[in-house]
Parts: structure tokens; C-alpha cells; sequence
């Protein structure tokens, strides 16, 4: 099964450019690591925030998780890099309530089976 509302999906610069991209954030510094691995860079978040969108669009839900403000939805598989070269992601998406589609929470390597 595939996210809802996949054409509105909310991906907040913040979260990319300050969290996923920061190499000095406190619990993103790890992931900014990773994601400049394969060109990914802080000023240009835009591209990184397409590849999570194209993340969700071309792979599964793997799991809900019910919060108190909505579903939670694990999205597991391979997106293309700026390289060609594919990562392999997991991403976390959750549709709040009163909200028009799901917005990222965060987004991390996954691993390989």
C-alpha cells in the first residue's frame, strides 16, 4: 500500500536543511553524514526533499503505527541518487489530524536484507 494524498505530501525545509543536512544538529548530524555521502548538500535541500518525495511515491508502506495525532507510516525501499548510485531509505510520514496529507518526520538508512 502506497501513502495517501501522495500528490500533497509536506516536506518542510526545516526539517531537510536544518535537520536531515545539518552536520552540527544534535540528532541529525549522523544522517547529514549519510546523505552528503551521495551529493546530498544543506544548501541546495530541495533536491534532497524531491528524492524523499520520489521515496514515497515509488515505494511501500511497511507499517502504521496509530499516534494521538494521526497514523504514523513507515516507507521502506531504494531512491535514485543525484549520482545514479540508489540508497536505500527509510522513511517516517505522519498524516496529522485536520491536516491534507502526510508530512515527513524523518527519514534514515535502512538496512539491507
Amino acid at each position: 500500500m502506497k501513502l495517501p494524498k501522495l500528490d500533497r505530501l509536506i516536506i518542510e525545509r526545516k526539517k531537510v536543511a536544518d535537520y536531515l543536512l545539518n552536520p552540527t544538529h544534535r540528532y541529525g548530524a549522523s544522517k547529514a553524514r549519510f546523505f552528503s555521502e551521495f551529493g546530498f548538500q544543506r544548501e541546495k535541500w530541495e533536491t534532497l526533499a524531491q528524492a524523499l518525495r520520489d521515496h514515497a511515491r515509488n515505494n511501500e508502506i511497511v507499517r502504521t503505527i496509530e499516534t494521538g495525532f494521526g497514523p504514523r507510516f513507515l516507507v521502506e525501499g531504494e531512491v535514485k541518487t543525484l549520482d545514479g548510485r540508489r540508497m536505500h531509505l527509510r522513511t517516517i510520514w505522519q498524516f496529522d489530524r485536520g491536516e491534507i496529507a502526510p508530512r515527513l518526520i524523518t527519514a534514515y538508512p535502512a538496512r539491507q536484507t
